[in-house]
């Protein structure tokens, strides 16, 4: 294996595992919109997939970078970049201002509770924010990577 091709496999496996983490909780925070049920199951798997998320992130941004310095700088480089910044924003909300919320819930013994209507509704606009940065930094890699 070459070096380009690790560094493509290195690249590629932190998009499954981000991807994989995010496509998990969105999902269940679909279904937690309007049921106590999966609110707690919400609540509950975010504990997993939240770090998973980061690390996938981490991995994909350092292959991402690795193979950028092998490759050098292209305009698919400076949007990935813009990407990266949006996606640890809307990271850092969700890890900084939703997740202890969440959890202070949970502790309270109010975990199957509908969350109020402006949180699921902040909550629904970073998942948009989510998925579609995680899919269109996919695509972008995958476009350069099989080009």
């Amino acid at each position: 294996m070459t070096t380009l091709e690790v560094v493509a496999v290195i690249w590629v496996a932190g998009f499954v595992i981000g991807l994989g983490a995010v496509s998990v909780i969105e999902t269940l925070g679909f279904l937690g919109q309007r049921s106590g049920y999966w609110t707690e199951a919400t609540i509950r798997t975010h504990k997993v997939t939240k770090p998973l998320i980061w690390m996938g992130l981490f991995i994909a941004a350092l292959g991402g970078a690795w193979y950028y310095s092998l490759l050098g700088p292209s305009l698919v480089m400076i949007a990935h970049g813009i990407i990266l910044l949006i996606m640890i924003v809307n990271g850092l909300w969700l890890s900084l201002w939703v997740s202890p919320r969440l959890l202070a819930r949970e502790r309270a013994g109010r975990s199957t509770e509908l969350l109020p209507k402006p949180w699921k509704f902040m909550i629904t606009l970073s998942f948009c924010i989510s998925i579609i940065t995680w899919w269109t930094a996919l695509v972008l890699a995958v476009t350069l990577l099989v080009a």
